[in-house]
């Protein structure tokens, strides 16, 4: 099904011209998906299926990774409201990193490059915490869940992997900052919807 629905979205791609201010990371989201699956296939179907899938999702994150910092080191910025997109960023590498680990089953040096490059970006994402702070709420809030999800996690498989403290002790942090930012954005959520401002139209 996913596989359908990424050729689906590619194929479009391949045959509408998109002008590139509307490109923003969540144009990414559909190369997660591929990336997800062997995370669980592994232990469900033939190894081969995951790492059609592993290949699949890595090979367009990099392609995607080239196009979209063009588009933010030599165009407009973003909008405020997409800002919060920018932490899907985190996602493919730290899911990447998971797949490939459970597929290999163990730290190869490919495996530290996704997983310090998942590490990297979610340390940029910090830098801008400030900027992200005055952002009001927007659906796109959303956008730091998941990937915070996939960051702690990744972390607690380098320290099951590597068994040094340092990753236990970021992944406990992580857990807690991850919790706690999830709770923000469901009560948020809930108080806009309550108020019937979620999904209105822009004028």
């Amino acid at each position: 099904m996913h596989l359908a629905f990424l050729l689906i979205i590619l194929n479009r791609r391949f045959h509408k011209a998109y002008h590139i201010h509307s490109f923003n990371p969540a144009w990414f989201i559909p190369v997660v998906g591929p990336l997800l699956i062997p995370v669980a296939g592994v232990n469900f179907a033939h190894a081969e299926v995951s790492w059609f899938f592993l290949a699949t999702g890595l090979m367009y994150w990099i392609v995607l990774l080239a196009v979209f910092t063009n588009r933010i080191f030599f165009h407009d910025p973003l909008p405020a409201k997409l800002l919060p997109t920018l932490f899907i960023l985190i996602a493919p590498p730290a899911v990447g990193f998971i797949a490939y680990t459970k597929l290999t089953g163990g730290l190869d040096p490919f495996a530290r490059i996704l997983f310090y490059f998942g590490v990297f970006t979610a340390l940029m994402m910090l830098t801008m915490v400030d900027q992200f702070r005055r952002i009001p709420y927007f659906v796109s809030w959303w956008g730091y869940t998941f990937p915070l999800d996939a960051f702690t996690l990744s972390l607690y498989l380098m320290y099951k992997t590597s068994h040094l403290a340092v990753f236990k002790q970021a992944a406990l942090v992580m857990t807690i900052v991850t919790a706690l930012t999830i709770l923000v954005v469901l009560v948020k959520t809930i108080q806009v919807a309550a108020r019937g401002e979620i999904c209105v139209a822009e004028e």
